[in-house]
């Protein structure tokens, strides 16, 4: 009976989480279909299935890491005769209890395994697709994480406008559809039912023994007045590494200001002939970038990491660029940023961004990464204190363009538009004096865009 095995989803990556398994023992699964979700420290990714077949067991819980190479289900294929697989799925009932009475080790992992039988009995209590969402299955392609979405919050996919690439729908619309219409009457009744049920199952929990002014049993409740909220897989593995980080790399941080009036104005000009060419909105990022990568070849120390006690000097300038979501943090990386245009660095940042807003980067796109850029300003923030994204020496955080008075040489006072400049720096491998010589260099960058700025 073949193993599906926990690949390597990366050149460095030894391990990955099990997010989520997309199949239950007994279900059919054709290959190249995603059977489960992986969490790894730089992306989440699916695994598809190698071969036709039948899940025949889980072995890995969800949430669980283990390391590349192990075994983490089993499926039985058309080789496999009719009374092997039954004999698969009779095992799989038969690992609740040993004949000895002792747990096996599938109970140990928090298995979900399931017999075959129940399976099916679930399934014949789920609702057709069309009682679920409505009137009509829905229409066109969907991504497994957007079809899974839409089913978790009862959403009419063939309701929805799709702001991706093409017109495609994003797990960012269902989730914005669900936002707006929580009480549209599509939740489907097996998500319905499935939430009491889940809901009973939380009251028997310690937790939620606890109960409320009322005397009422509240589930996920604590004290009355707070929630306690168990942190999904990736938001666990970016906790981890934030604190690797600020635990392993002594921070020291500094900030200077520009006068970016000149940008603006030429931004200004050329935005709107920009998008009808390129299609694509022309925004600030690009310029902070191109600033970045022309600091970092001057400085090169900057682009530099501190591994195993030595200090490494990359020659290659790859920026990472930090963009999140609702829920999740990445860093998709702009490979030779440096040898890129504004206009190049404009399509790059948005093919970036619309990947890892869809969930759809892969582990070459978060490879590689030097020096990480960070737009907080598009928060409105106008000063932060970045962490580093370990082991790179430094990460610049650009904050907010301001407009708001300012004192010139000449004594007079103008309104100019002005932005701070935030870098976060491992003192182990540099200092306060080549980490200013840097942004006054990225400073000087940025104030020298202008009408003449060649943007190809």
């Amino acid at each position: 009976m073949p193993d599906i095995k926990m690949p390597q989803l990366g050149e460095s990556v030894t391990e990955g989480t099990i997010g989520k398994w997309l199949k239950s023992v007994g279900d059919p699964v054709s290959k190249y279909e995603p059977i489960a979700e992986v969490i790894t420290d730089k992306v989440t990714a699916e695994i598809p299935s190698d071969l036709d077949g039948v899940i025949s067991e889980l072995l890995i819980g969800e949430g669980d890491t283990v390391a590349v190479g192990t075994v983490i289900c089993k499926i039985a294929t058309e080789g496999d005769t009719n009374s092997d697989a039954s004999k698969g799925a009779s095992e799989v009932k038969g690992d609740d209890t040993d004949k000895d009475g002792s747990s096996s080790p599938v109970q140990g992992n928090h298995m979900m395994a399931r017999p075959a039988e129940s399976v099916k009995e679930d399934k014949a209590q789920v609702p057709p697709a069309n009682a679920m969402h409505g009137s009509s299955l829905p229409r066109g392609r969907f991504s497994p994480a957007v079809l899974r979405l839409a089913d978790e919050h009862g959403v009419n996919l063939n309701l929805l406008h799709g702001t991706g690439e093409g017109g495609r729908v994003t797990r960012r619309d269902v989730l914005t559809y669900a936002e707006l219409h929580p009480n549209d009457g599509s939740m489907p009744e097996a998500t319905m039912n499935s939430s009491i049920a889940a809901n009973e199952s939380m009251s028997q929990t310690p937790v939620s023994a606890q109960k409320s002014d009322n005397g009422n049993h509240v589930a996920g409740v604590h004290g009355g007045d707070d929630e306690w909220i168990t942190p999904s897989p990736i938001r666990k593995t970016i906790a981890k590494r934030m604190v690797e980080s600020k635990h392993t790399a002594p921070h020291a941080w500094t900030m200077v200001e520009a006068d970016v009036t000149s940008l603006v104005n030429f931004r200004n000009t050329v935005k709107g002939d920009f998008k009808r060419k390129e299609g694509i909105d022309l925004t600030y990022l690009p310029f902070f970038i191109k600033a970045v990568a022309e600091a970092l070849k001057r400085y090169p120390i900057m682009n530099a990491s501190w591994v195993d006690e030595k200090i490494v000097m990359h020659h290659r300038i790859n920026v990472s660029i930090a963009v999140a979501t609702d829920d999740v943090l990445v860093v998709p990386v702009i490979q030779d940023a440096d040898r890129l245009s504004v206009a190049g660095l404009a399509h790059s940042v948005n093919e970036l961004a619309a990947k890892a807003r869809s969930g759809r980067l892969s582990m070459s796109d978060v490879q590689g990464g030097t020096f990480t850029v960070n737009n907080t300003g598009a928060f409105g923030s106008v000063l932060s204190q970045p962490i580093l994204n370990a082991p790179q020496a430094g990460i610049l955080s650009v904050e907010s363009i301001v407009k708001r008075p300012v004192v010139l040489q000449n004594d007079a006072i103008a309104v100019r538009s002005m932005v701070n400049l935030c870098l976060s720096l491992d003192h182990r491998v540099l200092d306060g004096w080549v980490a200013g010589q840097f942004l006054r260099a990225v400073r000087e960058r940025l104030e020298s865009f202008d009408l003449q700025t060649v943007l190809y």
